[in-house]
């Protein structure tokens, strides 16, 4: 085998990969969100809405 027929072939791409910082942390942001249960309503918002008049 010759040297010529011994070296590695050149890639016809660039081999590049990987997220940026930013993309990442904007994935896990949205994630989060659309994980997260909705909170529970405070007591006292809901108590004092259901004491309020209703207008007609």
């Amino acid at each position: 085998m010759s040297a010529t027929e011994n070296r590695p072939r050149p890639q016809p791409y660039a081999l590049v990969g990987g997220v940026s910082m930013r993309d990442l942390l904007a994935s896990c942001t949205a994630a989060e969100a659309v994980s997260t249960p909705p909170r529970m309503p405070d007591p006292e918002t809901v108590r004092a809405a259901a004491e309020r008049p209703k207008a007609a």
